[in-house]
């Protein structure tokens, strides 16, 4: 049986201290030397995703943005990619008031996914976003000084970050919308909840059934952590809960491992890949 294992990053394969062990990278290219097929599914961007696990040695597309776009984790290019509708657009513009100061629109200009945030005053949680990006260097964050330009190329995911109690009444807005993908969830690693709309049918499920047919895969094996993990769950023919996972996922997984602190992942990889 041909299998495709598939693991989320941030609170699954990544440590809390936001990093790929040596132990894990190592152990996942070892493996993949010997015929492991491997990849991994992200709600990050393709070049937030490649700062993690860039020494990964994948041959396979890996799904970044929760499906929302495909992409080459050895040169960060898109393989394929998904936007929003005109309508739709115009839709999310009508949260704009909201989105300069709670977050930003990821945009497609050309070959490069922009996340452009509104300047002026903003909820600390995504200050401290705006913050970590600026200061690591990141070209693909843009501040602009018009609403409209939050909007220029083609947009392709909204995100926002605060707290749970100012994200909840936008969530209940946007999820009433069937012709887009809505993800409502707290950060692995702080109290900050993230609000993430994506074009319809990007979610990791859907992108891993496409990726199963295509490639030629009998078996999906996938391993998470949280909310936006609960759709590959549901498909898989396996599914594993990390220790540090939340509630509910570790109900729907075939069973639960070790956190992701002491590399679960790849150990298990190693135990049941021969």
């Amino acid at each position: 049986m041909k299998t495709l294992y598939v693991s989320d990053l941030d609170g699954t394969l990544m440590r809390s201290s936001i990093e790929l062990s040596k132990f894990t990278t190592d152990t996942i290219n070892d493996l993949i030397s010997r015929g492991l097929s491997f990849t991994y599914a992200t709600a990050r961007s393709i070049n937030s995703a490649r700062e993690i696990a860039g020494d990964l040695n994948l041959t396979l597309p890996v799904v970044t943005r929760n499906g929302a776009v495909l992409a080459d984790n050895a040169t960060g290019k898109y393989i394929e990619r998904k936007v929003f509708t005109s309508e739709q657009v115009e839709r999310l513009r009508s949260l704009t008031p909201v989105i300069g100061k709670y977050g930003c629109v990821s945009c497609f200009v050309g070959d490069h996914m922009y996340k452009q945030c509104l300047e002026g005053k903003h909820s600390s949680e995504f200050q401290g976003y705006i913050d970590y990006y600026v200061g690591r260097g990141d070209t693909n964050l843009r501040l602009v000084s018009d609403t409209d330009e939050l909007y220029t190329g083609e947009p392709g995911y909204l995100t926002l970050i605060a707290s749970k109690e100012i994200l909840e009444p936008y969530y209940e807005q946007v999820r009433k919308f069937d012709d887009w993908e809505t993800v409502f969830s707290k950060d692995s690693y702080r109290d900050e909840y993230w609000l993430e709309v994506a074009p319809q049918n990007s979610t990791k499920a859907k992108s891993l059934l496409m990726l199963k047919e295509q490639l030629g895969f009998d078996r999906l094996v996938v391993f998470g952590d949280s909310v936006n993990d609960k759709s590959m769950f549901k498909i898989a023919d396996e599914s594993y809960a990390v220790a540090n996972a939340i509630d509910e996922l570790k109900t729907m997984a075939t069973d639960v491992i070790g956190s992701n602190d002491e590399d679960s992942v790849a150990k298990f990889l190693a135990s049941s890949f021969v």
